[in-house]
């Protein structure tokens, strides 16, 4: 398992999400509170839940990247029943979550799952190097010119233009018309 640096929150980068959400402690203690307000960040990679949004320290993180996130109604009994949602990875430990209101919980819900939709997806080049093909305004700089260079030589003997051409000719320089 890879150990994710714990990080201030000033410090996160790729923020997506972040705010205070109530979550439930894992120990159900006897003197202490059930619910504990916590200041939630949520980037591309990892949740963090912090003890409030100064803290240096996170209380815990996880990757995010193999759970998924569901409304969870059953959690509470009370009027805030409908700002519950929990992230859920089978085989793994289970956060439960109350939002300040029903919308936000929802949002929170619908962020996390987009997360991991994009992340999923195998349409959407996130690695530098794959996006360095893409760049078709200066290839010099390029590591992979050489099997990207689509440059057409209009120098070469064989080439033929037939028809409509829809190349613009330059002064001095004739297209071999056959």
């Amino acid at each position: 398992l890879e150990e994710i640096a714990p990080k201030p929150v000033q410090d996160t980068e790729d923020i997506l999400k972040q705010g205070y959400l109530e979550k439930r402690s894992r120990e159900h203690s006897f003197f202490g509170s059930e619910w504990q307000k916590r200041w939630c960040v949520l980037t591309r990679r990892t949740f963090y839940y912090y003890a409030n949004e100064k803290s240096k320290q996170p209380k815990g993180t996880f990757p995010i990247e193999s759970y998924s996130a569901r409304p969870a109604s059953h959690l509470r009994k009370d009027s805030r029943r409908r700002c519950c949602f929990e992230i859920i990875c089978p085989g793994k430990r289970t956060y439960e979550f109350t939002a300040p209101n029903p919308a936000e919980a929802e949002d929170w819900v619908d962020q996390i799952q987009f997360l991991l939709k994009d992340l999923s997806s195998l349409t959407i080049p996130c690695d530098e190097e794959e996006e360095e093909l893409y760049n078709d305004v200066d290839s010099s700089d390029s590591v992979n010119t050489a099997s990207c260079d689509t440059t057409l030589n209009q120098d070469e003997p064989n080439m033929e233009m037939e028809g409509d051409d829809i190349y613009e000719v330059l002064p001095g320089k004739q297209p071999n018309k056959q």
